[in-house]
């Protein structure tokens, strides 16, 4: 199990977060997403180290952008 915290920019609602989380939780072995708002954090959960370039192309394709 692998915990990877990410900073994520532009988010300014709910409807941001969900649809981070709905494309990150998309990625191979990802078990869970969790999404700070305020902060910008985003906690991923998986089974393994996930590839940033995955990630950021979630991310990218939720609309927002890795803080790098």
């Amino acid at each position: 199990m692998a915990t990877t915290t990410y900073t994520v920019t532009g988010m300014t609602c709910g409807h941001c977060v969900s649809s981070v989380k709905q494309e990150i939780g998309k990625i191979d072995g990802v078990t869970s997403v969790d999404v700070d708002l305020a902060s910008g954090l985003v906690r991923v959960d998986s089974t393994s180290d996930l590839a940033d370039t995955a990630v950021a192309a979630a991310v990218d394709d939720a609309g927002y952008a890795l803080a790098v």
